[in-house]
This record gives structure tokens, C-alpha cells and sequence, in this order.
């Protein structure tokens, strides 16, 4: 049985997308970056001195990773933007593809090896399947990939780069895609696997060295790791009921961190487990893959 426990008690309201920076430390070491997307913050938490730091935006950051030594990529409510550093102003980058769609906006992103930001889209209300999977490449280019998702999430690689995953979280399924690296395509559409309803639903993921695929259980309070063929191997309860992504940190990726959030909880569900919309931490025997950078 895993050892859980809250590194950081940060009362988010919707906590999302941990990255783990290995130099992103004061002191050399590492750092976790993290959103709180209602609330529009970017976090930069240190585990080794309990620090978080966060500033604020205008508009929701939804998801992030690093672009070179000290910039960031984010999706934000209607497209892409290039941060020069943790505290500069965001730009647009790209066409801001979701204007038009005043419910939407960006939601969970990861590049692959090639430095391709690839980001997907929600609909707020959750009542039309117009979430949209969009690749921005190096160029500034921004293509629409895939569409019919009420919300786009745990956008994950195999380690081989021949499988590209993605979950619809309302519809409790992940699916798999055939991916090809050169030229960044997606075929071939296959339910990885679909969770019953009433037992959580599929939100942030990552992929771990052995190929596994890790997802939090928003509504789930736990996360659940599948092989590479899609069967449940691991189940590791977390003391919070909406669980949001899990990531892999540490000097040898072998600690997992789960953001977690407390939106819409009840005063019951809060007093059961108050550290809702904390980061949750545990470790892992089989290490996760490092992530990678925009490369634009």
C-alpha cells in the first residue's frame, strides 16, 4: 500500500497541471508548476523548502510547460500564449482559435518529443461535444487535430512515440491513437479504456517508463495506473474525492504528485477530507518520463 501524503495544503479551487522542473529550484534543485485555473494563478512550488509562490493572470491558465531556460507555453481561455518568465505577461501565440466559443476554453497540454505544444478544449457547460484537440507547432502554427469531445484531457505519449492518448472525462473514456512523430498525425481512434459511470472519471494523466498510463479519477478520489494493453494495475486512494492529474517529479522521477481540487464540494465532503484541492504526493517503483519543452 502506497504512503500518501499532502506536500502542499494549497486550497485550490481547481489545482491542474503539475510539471516537474529538475532545475527550476532557487538553489539548483527542482521544482513542481502547477495551475489553479478558476482562480487564474500559475504556482512554482519547492518541495524541498515548502515554498509556493504564485502570480496571477487576467484570463485562466489551464495547462503549461516550459519553453527554453526560463520562459513557459500555456494554454489559456482562447489559444496559446509565450511567457518569457514566471512573472512576465502572457502574449498571444497563434491564432486564438476558441474566441468565438465564449463557454470554452484551453484545458489539460503536453508537448511531444519534437517540442509540439499539443492542448485540448472543454465546453463549460458540458452539454455540446465541441472540444477540440489543437497542435501548435514550432512555427507558431496552430492545427486542429481532432474534434467531437465535451472535454479534451489527459493528453499523454507512449515512450516509443507510437501511441498518443487523450480522455474524454464527462463520457468516463480514454481513448488511444495510433501516433506517428514525423509529422505530428493521429489515427486510428480505439477506446483504451472506458471506467463505469459512478466510480470517477478520467482526468489529467502521464505515461510512466514501462509504458503504463497513469490517470487521476476526478469524482474518483484515487489513481488508477493501466498497462499499455489498458488493464487496471494499480489503484492508490488519495484523501481527496476530485482528483486532476498526476505527474512524476523528483531527482529520479519517482515521486508522484496528484493536484486535487474542493470546487463545488459540500461542507460534509469538506470536513471528510480538508485537504481537498491540496497536492498529494507518493512514491512509485517504476519512474515517469521527463517532460518536454516548446521548442518554437
Amino acid at each position: 500500500m502506497r504512503e500518501v501524503s499532502c506536500v502542499l495544503d494549497a486550497q485550490a479551487q481547481l489545482g491542474e497541471c503539475p510539471r516537474w522542473d529538475p532545475n527550476g529550484g532557487d538553489a539548483g534543485g527542482g521544482v513542481l508548476y502547477w495551475v489553479d485555473i478558476p482562480a487564474k494563478t500559475l504556482h512554482r512550488f519547492d518541495p524541498a523548502t515548502g515554498q509556493d509562490v504564485q502570480r496571477g493572470f487576467t484570463q485562466p491558465a489551464a495547462c503549461l510547460v516550459r519553453h527554453g531556460d526560463r520562459g513557459f507555453a500555456l494554454g489559456m481561455k482562447d489559444g496559446f500564449a509565450l511567457l518569457a518568465d514566471f512573472t512576465a505577461d502572457p502574449v498571444p501565440l497563434g491564432a486564438q482559435v476558441e474566441e468565438a466559443r465564449a463557454d470554452n476554453r484551453f484545458n489539460d497540454g503536453r508537448c511531444d518529443r519534437l517540442g509540439r505544444f499539443w492542448s485540448g478544449t472543454l465546453d463549460g457547460t458540458k452539454q455540446h461535444r465541441n472540444g477540440t484537440l489543437y497542435r501548435l507547432d514550432v512555427d507558431g502554427q496552430v492545427t486542429d487535430v481532432a474534434t467531437g469531445f465535451l472535454t479534451s484531457n489527459g493528453i499523454a505519449f507512449s515512450p516509443d512515440d507510437r501511441t498518443f492518448y487523450l480522455s474524454d472525462t464527462p463520457n468516463h473514456v480514454i481513448y488511444a491513437y495510433d501516433f506517428d512523430l514525423a509529422s505530428g498525425r493521429i489515427a486510428n481512434q480505439r477506446v483504451f479504456h472506458q471506467f463505469p459511470h459512478g466510480l470517477g472519471r478520467p482526468d489529467g494523466a502521464s505515461v510512466d517508463a514501462e509504458g503504463c498510463y497513469w490517470t487521476a479519477l476526478y469524482d474518483g478520489g484515487r489513481v488508477v495506473r493501466l498497462s499499455p494493453q489498458g488493464d487496471i494495475l494499480e489503484e492508490v486512494a488519495i484523501p481527496a474525492r476530485l482528483c486532476t492529474m498526476i505527474a512524476f517529479g523528483g531527482p529520479d522521477l519517482k515521486t508522484a504528485y496528484v493536484t486535487t481540487a474542493r470546487q463545488k464540494l459540500d461542507e460534509a465532503e469538506l470536513a471528510r477530507h480538508p485537504q481537498s484541492g491540496g497536492i498529494f504526493s507518493f512514491r512509485v517503483d517504476v519512474p515517469g518520463l521527463p517532460e518536454h519543452k516548446y521548442r518554437g
